[in-house]
């Protein structure tokens, strides 16, 4: 037998819906609009960023980014267009490929940064008082715990 939400409950998990949908949204528009990248772009600069050598294997950076490899390949192909990444083929297997960020995509990541945490602030972090702030980062840490559990 289902147990249905409470009222209360689906009122806080549509809330949660929109919050996320509109939250992404708003932060992709924002990045297009005042850098002329897309959420996926930042979020692929970033984990290159704080690489070694600022360098992923493809398959690793498709887990950590919440991609599928498709979706990932076609994502590096159009930055690779725009000069921000680069990929080759791995020494240690050849079938593997790293994405690698070039020193354009770290130009274009330093450039976008301040705008892109002013955003986050604004639309996010800043509307919240401290406390929601730390309940809402423990609540998603304990779905994402869940969930990677869940999902290994």
């Amino acid at each position: 037998m289902t147990k249905w939400l409470s009222e209360s409950q689906q009122t806080n998990w549509r809330a949660w819906l929109a919050a996320s949908t509109l939250l992404h949204d708003q932060l992709n528009r924002d990045l297009q609009t005042t850098e002329n990248l897309t959420m996926a772009d930042y979020e692929i600069l970033v984990r290159l960023s704080d690489a070694p050598q600022r360098r992923i294997r493809m398959s690793e950076l498709a887990e950590i980014t919440l991609s599928s490899r498709s979706r990932l390949s076609h994502q590096v192909d159009r930055m690779e267009k725009a000069g921000l990444v680069t990929r080759e083929v791995c020494d240690s297997d050849r079938r593997g490929q790293h994405c690698i960020m070039t020193d354009q995509g770290w130009t274009t990541l330093e450039a976008a940064a301040p705008s892109h945490v002013a955003s986050v602030r604004e639309h996010f972090v800043d509307i919240l008082t401290d406390e929601e702030y730390r309940a809402l980062g423990k609540a998603c840490q304990k779905i994402v715990a869940h969930l990677e559990s869940h999902n290994s």
